[in-house]
């Protein structure tokens, strides 16, 4: 039996493939756990992390993406460290980008990133959906067999955030190229990787290079499209914001949202195999395919934790919490709280409230791209539950019933499942 107390959460390996008994024990011991050795706590409990997701006065989101890795670059001091935040900021991992701002930044700079994500645009973009999913399909389709992530998973989450933001068709092959998972994977890209105290993103050199030019081409020559939209899009205000932030902002959307995207299909469509009946319930009557997804987020989610930074001292869950502690959120073990979740390690097919988990977030910073994720979750399923009749794991690859294993990417940010591979049924 592992001592849970002498096990580091950001570092051990043996934590990765299989977290859940992890979590339970944290459940034992509260819903904020202090963790000394990190300047850090840990936030388990729902209602918990509810509170530092709504009070962005207390907490912020400076350090969002990474949480106590790296140390803070500045030593805090006193009981309110808001001016030291602020002058430190740009030495922080992801400086500049949406996740981690803080008010009076974050709520202009995420207004420009709606302006993706209005009901029309989602709505053009959920037909391209169906066509791109069926050609991925038909690419391996006959073969009888696939490896979710790499075959569809991150190709189609590229072509739908490429189509989103008006990437050309004709540079659409490269982005496919230059973002598939496993080129990521070879580059270190993945947030939190244990051992990596500061991974930025290789990818967002590729991705700023290709945008800073779209933008520049849209800005000088305006035409009927997205990107055009993105690249002349003003501050509710008014106001112009600099070329870079629109260059940032679909930078970030396709680093964050492509390769979580593609692994959380991943996930969902495990979930679906290892429940022959649901699946079969599902294809009967896809209607119920959001309940379904609702409950594959909560347990399966593609986020594993948020950072917060405390500002000023303050109180959570019974804790004291010094200004300068940076808070983990849990969002794994949140989502499995069982004052929240009746039987929460179970799968549970129509779970009542079920969209209350935070998957997502919650507040000022729930994921912008949350109706996108969804509806590309959904898009897919639909396809794969129409054009084949039977989806199985593959034994070769998973084991057989009974003795499943997994692998998962070494990360304390993400859940990122490796590989997911399929026997496959035509219909």
């Amino acid at each position: 039996m592992t001592d849970y107390t002498k096990v580091d959460f950001f570092t051990d390996a043996s934590l990765i493939d299989d977290p859940i008994p992890y979590y339970d024990y944290l459940h034992s011991l509260g819903p904020v756990i202090p963790v000394p050795e990190r300047n850090a706590v840990f936030v388990v409990g729902f209602e918990e992390a509810v509170t530092v997701f709504r009070d962005s006065k207390t907490y912020s989101s400076c350090n969002s993406a990474t949480g106590p890795i790296p140390p803070l670059p500045f030593a805090p001091a006193g009981d309110d460290i808001g001016a030291l935040i602020d002058e430190h900021r740009m030495a922080m991992p992801y400086a500049g980008q949406v996740v981690v701002m803080d008010e009076p930044d974050h709520a202009p700079t995420r207004s420009l990133l709606m302006r993706l994500f209005t009901p029309s645009r989602l709505a053009a973009n959920a037909r391209y959906m169906q066509t791109a999913g069926d050609r991925l399909i038909d690419e391996f389709a006959v073969s009888g067999q696939c490896e979710v992530i790499s075959e569809y998973g991150g190709p189609f989450a590229t072509l739908v955030i490429a189509d989103l933001l008006g990437v050309p068709e004709a540079d659409r092959g490269g982005f496919r190229e230059m973002l598939s998972p496993e080129v990521r994977e070879k580059m270190g890209v993945l947030p939190g990787q244990i051992g990596v105290e500061n991974v930025q993103a290789i990818a967002f050199d590729f991705l700023r290079d290709k945008f800073s030019a779209y933008v520049a081409k849209r800005r000088a020559n305006p035409q009927d499209d997205v990107m055009t939209e993105l690249a002349l899009a003003t501050y509710p205000d008014g106001s112009a914001p600099d070329p870079l932030e629109a260059v940032k902002l679909a930078s970030f959307l396709f680093a964050a949202g492509q390769d979580t995207t593609a692994r959380f299909l991943g996930a969902s469509l495990r979930l679906m195999c290892e429940r022959p009946e649901v699946q079969d319930q599902l294809r009967q009557d896809l209607s119920l395919l959001p309940d379904f997804i609702e409950e594959a987020l909560r347990l399966e989610g593609s986020t594993k934790t948020e950072g917060r930074l405390a500002r000023v001292s303050t109180e959570l869950g019974g804790v004291k919490i010094p200004a300068g502690t940076t808070l983990v959120l849990m969002i794994s073990a949140i989502n499995r709280d069982p004052r929240r979740f009746e039987d929460p390690n179970a799968f549970r097919f129509g779970r009542p409230k079920i969209k209350e988990h935070l998957a997502f977030g919650r507040g000022a910073h729930t994921c912008a791209g949350a109706p996108l994720a969804r509806a590309e979750t959904r898009a897919s399923l639909e396809r794969w539950l129409t054009r084949f009749s039977g989806i199985a794991l593959s034994e070769e690859h998973h084991g057989p019933a009974g003795a499943r294993h997994f692998s998962y990417n070494p990360s304390y940010v993400v859940r990122a499942l490796r590989a997911l591979h399929l026997e496959l049924i035509t219909v």
